[in-house]
């Protein structure tokens, strides 16, 4: 594997970084005292906790009250407007956490989210958790007081379930996770009130020492106010609920139990049909298939996973997307096997506005070739905490199938291994190594990264990779130095992005290779007390893109202003000037018809953008936001305009509208693509749960349906019933092109 001469820079920057990283620990501590709570132990052979949301159990009564929250927003560090009281016990196989959201108008709490996995979402600019429309609660635990990876559960006034993963500081944050848990709210005359059950075996913590602090933080959203109250890390100045370096201490919890082998077995049985057209007809194929995923904590924290026979036929269909660029579309990961600790195996750089410019594993790549499913024959993966090292390594073996177009795809192995070793009080440099590896070729790939906070608000990023692989090129390099400062009234983030020509990473996502970028992004944020407005964000951004050897390829300038309100509405405009040269043409609408594909040849194009986002406040029962993007550029236009529609007519029911329409004019020709869509969601109960998505795609004249059932029998154990079907033709939009239904069961066994 030949190393690019380019990757010292960095070396020599991560030799710096280090040499400063004592000082990490240093600022993370510096002024900082955190609160602490102390957990209260119920007595053995008592009477247990009655979870039913209300606080009527002697044990609440007598345990240690946390309160004193304060405001993240509107007024940071101002008392909240309204009281929350935290209180934690235990018992010698559950945590239990008691919630009392006071509110002077009880009826004043909004709560229309009962379905699974709502109360809590990234935002769409960034992976940072937000809360949805909802008055809600969240608790973040750090069993390991690692400062960096935490669990968060979270409830509102209809008892609706979410947890999620976050790791390092927020660099992911993972609402696919579950685990077995269980919660209870209830409307009170004094406002609502929860109480969250969590067994100790659906936690990861160390080895059982007497009173050793777990990091916990609380946060709380008042939605009718638009308040969020945090009883630690409520600055704006760089904190938040994500920053788990900044959470409180919860104390007291000792002698905690350990389960005899902690080994949970999850087999699976699935029956049902699959038709796809063939010539004038449909070819029908029965399905019947069983396989097994296994989990055992082979020591305090570190976990292997086991599957066999993989199934992922629950797994969400992806949105419609048309590609209005030359590059490829990014489809997230929402496979069940792949996204738990999914952050551990993070390397590279995922940009806000734009697909990840470098990853160097992507899981999605396992199992999906071509937009085709690959049968997953099974795979192990063990990941957790050892001392202060976080590891993670996955191997994963597919089968060989012969692709719709008639290519042969072999057998393949991908193993990754990934360590992070935590340096300071929030930083880490760690390693990723990948390998991909078939009968017919083979891509490895390895680098090393960083992450350091020079001082409370300062983040330095690094990273260096280089690959490697079978025939002729495939070796390359790739690195990046980044700098984040994210204070209250001002902020700056500033990288610099090389990536070589023959850089090649399969199990990645690389959106070009050959560059050499360079972004920053300023923003200031005044927050002037009229109109009602809550604050305005000023942005100015700039991003000058070159090849390896200094020939000009793109650039792009501009400034953005956000005003959000009081009232949650908020509106963001911004205008772009740009350039752009292409060294090689391509199809900005691919089609088997010469006279009907459109291409736009290589030269040089003038960019301008203008834009803007317009959305109403979440509380409402009725949300609108519409995206408006107006580009001229290839000697024409490519204009897109989106909107949504949701409705929240009950707790129980969801609706979503969506439609994208976009139009293209350029001298090779004009086209116009639609993309409509309708969600539906209802839950009968957090137990069982429908949903629905229909979406109809003009430029391929489709129109697709995936309708899934969940029903969750037992903790932990679900019955789901899944149909999809798509139809389309250039014929017809009617004709069915495949159809496939499904009933899948699972049973969750805990030794």
């Amino acid at each position: 594997m030949r190393a690019d001469p380019m990757v010292g820079r960095p070396m020599l920057a991560l030799a710096a970084v280090c040499f400063l990283a004592p000082c990490d620990r240093a600022l993370a501590a510096q002024q900082y005292e955190p609160p602490s709570l102390r957990a209260a132990r119920l007595s053995d052979g008592g009477a247990p906790l009655k979870v039913d949301g209300l606080l009527d159990d002697a044990a609440w009564a007598e345990a240690p009250v946390a309160t004193g929250f304060r405001q993240r927003e509107p007024s940071s560090g101002a008392p909240a407007t309204e009281t929350t009281e935290v209180r934690v016990v235990y018992d010698a196989e559950t945590l239990y956490i008691g919630i009392l959201a006071r509110d002077a108008a009880p009826e004043g709490p909004i709560a229309r989210i009962l379905q699974r996995d709502r109360v809590m979402e990234p935002d769409e600019f960034s992976p940072l958790p937000r809360f949805a429309g909802d008055d809600a609660v969240a608790i973040l635990l750090d069993p390991f007081h690692d400062h960096r990876n935490a669990v968060v559960f979270a409830t509102n006034p209809n008892g609706a379930e979410f947890e999620a993963l976050i790791t390092d500081e927020g660099r992911e944050f993972n609402i696919d996770w579950r685990t077995i848990w269980t919660v209870a709210a209830r409307r009170t005359p004094e406002g609502w009130s929860a109480e969250f059950a969590i067994p100790f075996r659906s936690l990861r913590y160390p080895s059982a020492d007497d009173d050793r602090p777990w990091g916990f933080n609380v946060y709380r959203v008042i939605r009718r106010k638009h308040e969020e109250v945090l009883w630690s890390a409520w600055s704006r100045e760089n904190e938040g609920f994500h920053r788990v370096s900044r959470a409180g201490h919860l104390l007291g919890l000792a002698a905690l139990p350990r389960a005899g082998l902690n080994v949970e077995i999850k087999p699976f049985l699935l029956g049902g049909t699959t038709q796809e057209r063939e010539g004038t007809g449909l070819r029908t194929e029965p399905e019947l298939d069983a396989g097994v995923d296994l989990k055992w904590e082979v020591a305090p924290g570190l976990l292997l996973d086991v599957t066999a026979n993989t199934d992922f036929a629950q797994v969400e269909a992806d949105d419609e997307q048309v590609n209005l660029t030359r590059f490829d579309l990014f489809f997230p990961e929402k496979r069940d096997f792949f996204l738990e600790n999914a952050g551990v195996f993070e390397f590279g750089w995922r940009s806000f506005f734009e697909p990840p410019p470098f990853l160097l594993f992507f899981s999605r790549r396992i199992g999906i070739v071509e937009e085709q499913v690959v049968p997953v024959l099974g795979g192990v993966r063990l990941t957790g905490r050892v001392g202060r090292q976080t590891l993670g390594l996955l191997d994963v073996v597919t089968d060989d199938v012969v692709l719709e177009d008639g290519t042969p795809e072999p057998a393949t192995n991908v193993a990754v291994a990934r360590v992070q070793r935590d340096v300071g009080g929030a930083g880490y440099v760690g390693a990723l190594l990948a390998d991909r590896r078939s009968s017919a070729a083979w891509n490895t790939v390895g680098g090393i990264d960083a992450s350091f906070w020079l001082a409370r608000s300062i983040n330095v990023q690094t990273f260096a990779a280089a690959t490697a692989a079978s025939g002729d090129g495939g070796e390359g390099a790739a690195y990046r130095l980044g700098l984040d400062y994210a204070g209250d009234r001002f902020g700056l983030t500033a990288g610099h992005l090389f990536v070589s020509p023959d850089a090649t990473a399969e199990m990645g996502f690389v959106t070009r290779t050959d560059i050499r970028q360079t972004d920053l992004l300023g923003r200031i944020t005044p927050r002037p007390s009229v109109l009602g407005l809550r604050k305005i964000d000023v942005y100015a951004f700039s991003q000058l893109i070159t090849r390896t050897d200094g020939a000009l390829q793109d650039w792009q300038v501009g400034p953005a202003i956000v005003p959000e309100w009081n009232s949650g509405e908020s509106v963001n405009v911004f205008v772009i000037r740009g350039f752009t040269r292409l060294d090689e043409g391509f199809a900005l609408r691919e089609h088997e018809d010469p006279a009907i594909e459109v291409f736009v040849p290589a030269g040089d194009y003038h960019l301008w953008q203008a834009g803007w986002l317009v959305s109403t406040s979440r509380s409402r029962p009725v949300v609108f936001s519409s995206f408006t993007m107006l580009q001229w550029t290839f000697g024409g236009h490519v204009h897109s305009m989106s909107g949504n529609l949701d409705l929240s007519p009950s707790a129980n029911l969801g609706v979503r509208l969506g439609y994208a329409h976009n139009i293209v004019r350029v001298p090779d020709g004009a086209f116009t693509a639609r993309i409509g869509s309708l969600r539906l969601s209802y839950a009968a109960s957090t137990r069982v749960i429908a949903n629905a998505l229909l979406q109809y795609n003009s430029l391929d004249n489709a129109l697709s349906a995936n309708v899934r059932v969940n029903v969750i029998h037992r903790p932990g154990s679900d019955l789901y019933i899944v149909f999809n079907e798509r139809r389309g033709s250039p014929q017809s939009l009617w004709d069915v092109d495949s159809r496939t239904a499904v009933v899948k069961l699972t049973y969750l066994v805990r030794f």
